[in-house]
């Protein structure tokens, strides 16, 4: 009964102090956090390189540097990708005005006259558009039986301005005035590509090629600037953290010293701690 008495003693002692309806007696209260400084510096660089090494207060010439990397690659990314646009628009326009629907197939029966029916059917493509139905062109034999060549229209998407160039199924379409392909001269021609493939070409289909080739590297260059300024951000928010924990726990510094005596110019190694 004591035990009792006195424990109702001490709870009401204790709520005596105690509101139950007071709702900041149910929040728990926190100092306001603060971002670490390499944090800091890492973020903004992330955003805009150099910003980081700014914030440190650090050489100028870092900031420059991860500023004009930054720069530099952006130009170069779009410069090399307007080139390369309008390339692309020349040879598509190259190939609208000189590869045909109808001249491919009335020339693929020249150039292979025991397999020419294979050849169309082939294996690879070409989307084609007939009373707003579409079809590939491995039923075109069948298809101009029934519908005259204004009436088959070749779609000249992405995949077409790539077949026509490419593969030797293709190049009875090319308006070259047709000659032997078979041989080494003429407009029609054959030339080695690798140890046991070879390729049919013509001056225009050459041409085209040559063109497209010049575009897709253009393209490729384009995408090599993009990376190095992803490499860029990366490296500034990597540099900008490093620098700004160095300086935040005054971690040692390393160098080398300079022998003009010793073979590979190192006289030793150099530890500086700050406190």
């Amino acid at each position: 009964m004591r035990k009792i008495l006195l424990f109702n003693i001490l709870l009401s002692i204790g709520l005596a102090q105690f509101n139950p309806y007071d709702l900041n007696n149910y929040t728990v209260q926190r100092d306001s956090v603060s971002i670490p400084l390499p944090a800091k510096a890492m973020f903004k660089s992330l955003l805009i390189p150099g910003w980081g090494q700014f914030h440190n207060k650090d050489n100028w010439w870092k900031a420059i540097i991860f500023a004009g990397v930054e720069t530099l690659g952006i130009i170069s990314a779009v410069n090399f990708e307007n080139k390369a646009e309008s390339i692309r628009r020349d040879f598509e326009a190259f190939g609208d005005k000189h590869w045909t629907l109808e001249r491919w197939y009335k020339n693929t029966q020249k150039i292979f006259p025991d397999s020419w029916h294979k050849t169309i059917i082939g294996t690879h493509k070409l989307g084609l558009k007939i009373n707003g139905n579409y079809y590939f062109s491995d039923k075109l034999t069948d298809l101009i039986k029934s519908y005259t060549w204004t009436e088959i229209t070749v779609i000249r998407d992405r995949n077409f301005y790539e077949n026509i160039g490419k593969y030797d199924q293709f190049v009875g379409g090319w308006d070259d005035v047709y000659d032997d392909p078979f041989d080494s001269e003429g407009s029609w021609y054959t030339i080695k590509k690798g140890n046991v493939e070879s390729i049919i070409l013509t001056e225009q289909k050459n041409h085209y090629r040559s063109l497209r080739h010049d575009s897709n590297i253009l393209k490729h260059y384009s995408k090599y600037s993009v990376s190095a300024v992803m490499f860029n951000h990366l490296a500034s928010a990597l540099e900008a953290a490093y620098t700004a924990n160095k300086k935040d726990k005054n971690l040692p510094k390393f160098g080398l010293n300079y022998d003009p005596l010793n073979k590979w110019g190192v006289g030793g190694v150099q530890i500086t701690y700050a406190w």
